[in-house]
């Protein structure tokens, strides 16, 4: 997976959370639920059960296309649930992601200095030393501070995350190394699981599938929809073209 793919994918995802939370009817703050990468990929199964069972249903209705095609357009599971168990499970794997990412790329932040003995010879001696710990103690209290720092408190938000690894994998100056290959492809593979999940969620993204189940003509069934289309039903055989409201051409 190419950098700017992954920049991409980053980018939709910050772009498109407001979006969810609109869709959703939620405020526009929402906690990562700590389910790190054991609940993630527990979270990855059951998402791909229930799509499952929505294929299965599907493909039930998809029987009754020769008498009923407008049956098509049933939609078994309720959206707003869906998008907010989209939410979790987005958010809680950029998040899992940054934090393994900032533990092996970020570095510690400057520490502040220490107290020394008053041991000056002179007034000056005293004044440049309090002076130099004066700067380094802004220079310390600035990188803790540093916006461009990943921290593992505070605002752990799925766009905040996906804008920081955004950075990593730009390459941005800030308090952290360069990131291996190895770094980059995590972040590219996570990118572009969530960026589909956001485009899924909120319908933004052309999807086809083709029915195992065969019109009455013997001609294979395909459904086009997303991109907020009204989703539609094609048969390869005959050319008859269906929507939720009934035939449109046979």
């Amino acid at each position: 997976m190419t950098t700017t793919t992954a920049a991409t994918n980053l980018r939709t995802i910050a772009l498109h959370w407001t979006d969810l939370h609109e869709a959703a009817g939620t405020p526009s703050q929402i906690g990562a639920f700590g389910l790190g990468l054991r609940g993630y990929l527990a979270r990855l199964d059951q998402a791909d059960a229930e799509r499952a069972a929505m294929d299965a249903a599907l493909d039930r209705l998809a029987e009754r296309a020769d008498s009923n095609p407008e049956a098509l357009g049933e939609r078994p599971v309720p959206v707003r649930l869906h998008i907010l168990d989209t939410m979790r499970v987005v958010e809680a794997t950029l998040v899992q992601c940054a934090d393994d990412i900032a533990a092996t790329a970020q570095r510690a932040p400057i520490p502040m200095p220490t107290a020394r003995k008053a041991d000056y010879r002179t007034l000056r001696e005293a004044n440049i030393a309090a002076a130099d710990r004066r700067r380094k103690a802004e220079l310390a209290l600035a990188d803790q501070h540093d916006p461009k720092r990943w921290r593992y408190t505070g605002r752990r938000t799925a766009p905040h995350a996906a804008l920081w690894l955004l950075a990593r994998v730009e390459r941005t100056p800030g308090p952290c190394r360069r990131i291996t290959e190895q770094e980059e492809q995590r972040i590219g593979t996570v990118a572009a699981g969530a960026a589909d999940r956001v485009e899924r969620a909120l319908d933004i993204a052309s999807q086809k599938r083709t029915l195992e189940q065969l019109h009455d003509c013997g001609g294979r069934i395909d459904i086009h929809g997303g991109e907020g289309r009204t989703p539609v039903g094609h048969c390869t055989g005959c050319g008859a073209i269906w929507t939720e409201g009934g035939v449109i051409a046979a």
